[in-house]
This record gives C-alpha cells, sequence and structure tokens, in this order.
C-alpha cells in the first residue's frame, strides 16, 4: 500500500485549473508569506504536501496513520504526498499501460503478468527479471517509485502502476492516451488481506487486536473509512470508465483470473498490444508465464522470500509481505456468514444500477 518528473517541478498552482476543470476541489495553496510580508524558507515538496494535507477532513480510525480525505477519497498520510506529488508532476509516455488496482486486490499478480507478458520477446526463460526481481521492482507505483525518481523505472517497459481511484488519476495520464487496466476482488477477501497486512506493520510483542481488532475494521470498513477507500467508489470508477471506454479501460476481476487464467491472461495481452501468436501458443508460452507468475512460484522465489520493496522510502515492506495466501474465500476463516452478508449488501447497493456486481459472477 501504499512517477515520474520532469524539472523544474511545477507549482502547484499550475495544477489548479486542471483539478477545477475535471470537477474536483482544487489544491489549496500553499501560503508563501508570513504575516508581515517575511517570506518563509522554501518547503521541501514533501512538506508542501503536508501543509496542504493539513485542512483535509481526518480520520483516526486505523491506527496506522492518519487518514485523510481527498477528491473523495480517503488516505494514510504517506500515501497522499506521493499522490499529490503524481498529480502534479508524473509523465507517462503516450504508449504507457497503467495497471491499477484497490490496495490488496491482487496487485502483485497484476504487476506479474503484466511484465512477463510485455517483456516475452526481450527476455529470454532464464533471463526474466521477475527470477530476480520482485514485481514490484520490476513495475514501479507512479505515486510512489516514479514521483521520487524518474529513474526508479526503466522507460523502455511501458508498465507503470498505481493505487489511485479513477478520478484522481493525474490529468497527464487521460490527455496522453495510456490504456488502463483494473483488477479487483471480492471485497470481503480484500478487507480480510488489508486486515493481515496493516497488523503486520504493528510492533511485535504488543496486543494487536487493542489496535486493529477484526469487529472495528469491519465496521469503518463498511463505512468506507480506508485507505483508498470507500472500496465500492474505487471500483464504481474504473467501471464505469470500462463502459465508457473499452478499448481504453479493461475491468478484470480477481476471481475470474483464478478461475479461467489462461483465457484472462490472452485477454490482457491483446488489451495491451502484445498479444499472443498461433505459434506462441503452440509453444506453450501463454502456460509458461501463467506459470512463471503462480503465487507458489513466485512466493518462492529467492527475492520474494527474502527482498525488501521501497528500502530507501516511507513505504518500506519486506516482499514476503506480498504473498499471505492468494485464494479466494478466506474471509470465511475470519468473519461470520453474516458479517459476510451485511458487507454483500453494502457493496451491492452501492454497486446498484451500475451493470456491475460482484455477486452475479
Amino acid at each position: 500500500m501504499l512517477i515520474s518528473r520532469r524539472s523544474p517541478t511545477p507549482r502547484v498552482s499550475k495544477i489548479l485549473p486542471l483539478r477545477q476543470a475535471r470537477g474536483y476541489n482544487a489544491l489549496p495553496l500553499v501560503h508563501e508569506a508570513r504575516e508581515g510580508g517575511e517570506k518563509d524558507a522554501p518547503l521541501t515538496q514533501q512538506d508542501k504536501y503536508k501543509e496542504i494535507m493539513s485542512s483535509f477532513p481526518r480520520r483516526d480510525d486505523w491506527v496506522v496513520q492518519p487518514l485523510y480525505q481527498y477528491q473523495g477519497f480517503w488516505y494514510f498520510q504517506v500515501y497522499l504526498v506521493g499522490l499529490l506529488a503524481a498529480q502534479e508532476n508524473f509523465r507517462p509516455q503516450p504508449y504507457d499501460i497503467v495497471l491499477c488496482t484497490y490496495p490488496k486486490s491482487g496487485t502483485t499478480w497484476l504487476k506479474a503478468l503484466a511484465y512477463a507478458i510485455v517483456t516475452r520477446s526481450r527476455f529470454s526463460d532464464f533471463e526474466n527479471p521477475l527470477l530476480t526481481k520482485a514485481p514490484h521492482d520490476c513495475v514501479p507505483f507512479l505515486e510512489i517509485d516514479a514521483a521520487r525518481n524518474v529513474c526508479n523505472r526503466d522507460q523502455e517497459i511501458p508498465l507503470v502502476a498505481t493505487h489511485i481511484p479513477y478520478n484522481s488519476l493525474p490529468t497527464s495520464i487521460s490527455e496522453s492516451g495510456c490504456k488502463l487496466v483494473y483488477l479487483c476482488r471480492d471485497p470481503k477477501d480484500v478487507l480480510m488481506s488489508m486486515w493481515h497486512f496493516l497488523r503486520g506493520k504493528l510492533p511485535e510483542g504488543i496486543d494487536k487486536d487493542a489496535y486493529i481488532n477484526l469487529n472495528h475494521s469491519f465496521e469503518i470498513f463498511c463505512e468506507g473509512i480506508s485507505g483508498n477507500g470507500p472500496y465500492w467508489d474505487h471500483v464504481l470508477g474504473y467501471w464505469k470508465a470500462s463502459v465508457k471506454s473499452p478499448e481504453e479501460v479493461l475491468f478484470l476481476v480477481y476471481e475470474d483470473l483464478k478461475k479461467d487464467t489462461v483465457f484472462n491472461v490472452k485477454k490482457l495481452a491483446e488489451f495491451m498490444g502484445y498479444p499472443f501468436t498461433p505459434e506462441e501458443e503452440r509453444r506453450g508460452v501463454v502456460q509458461h508465464i501463467v506459470d512463471l507468475c503462480s503465487f507458489d512460484s513466485l512466493r518462492n522465489l529467492k527475492a520474494n522470500k527474502s527482498g525488501v520493496y521501497s528500502p530507501d522510502s516511507p513505504f518500506t515492506v519486506q516482499n514476503t509481505e506480498f504473498f499471505r495466501k492468494g485464494i479466494t474465500g478466506d474471509w470465511k476463516n475470519y468473519f461470520n456468514e453474516e458479517m459476510g452478508a451485511h458487507l454483500d449488501q453494502i457493496i451491492e447497493e452501492k454497486l446498484s444500477g451500475s451493470g456491475f456486481s460482484f455477486l452475479s459472477r
């Protein structure tokens, strides 16, 4: 949970017209002078965004960090700094493909599959970087990696990833014509995966239930109070975009990907502009990619068993934390059918009339 670039960095005021044009609340300007006209010392980019955020609505429901509301969604402070930097600075390549997910919805798997598809003619089976690097190191997050340093991405590989909701994506993405791939997941499993992930951030030796217990986490998730939430609005934004512009936005469902991985991998490759040839299919290239990117295969690679993601940033995570179970229906091991039905009802009501439903799949 959890950019590129060009210098000089544009001022926040430069992006105000763009935000207003898309119907959002404009970013407030950072005060440049003290009372009496004396100018402040120059603010770092991070300080500038933190000052902007100080005026946003705040919730402290998740102990790990406070949540701030921006453009209708809630974000952990460290993540929102990256989002604001991305909105201001990110400049995509016109042929970029942006992999979009809500946190804990299969991001690691989607990154691995997309990367293997796009680079299959560039690397041999024994040279693929996925064998020695974690998927998150192969495909950077635009609001985490590329926002800090353009060198954090390989310009020859047209892949970046994000957890940013559709309506808050940098305007440069829509203006460039980039393709978007969205992967969503049963919200009950999303919640459980998020719950485990955030509890893992708490110090060892404490009573973790005193800080992040399941019942409270369930209640606030149902309220829409979660990192990058409300979950249903995150899904709706990309779903509606895919209906309106199916040639630009591909909408995938984690459970469908699990049921028929080969079919959906071919669908993904076709959409991204890297379709498999009949000869490749005869040689088993599709199945090879599916096997390489399977949960067990990735989890057992050395890089994913011992490495660390983004060690020089506030987003440092042990790579092992991205590989918990990778299954569907794990929520049944943690809360009862009544709780599951309650969350289903909320989600279905929020999605009503959109043409998409998790229950009808």
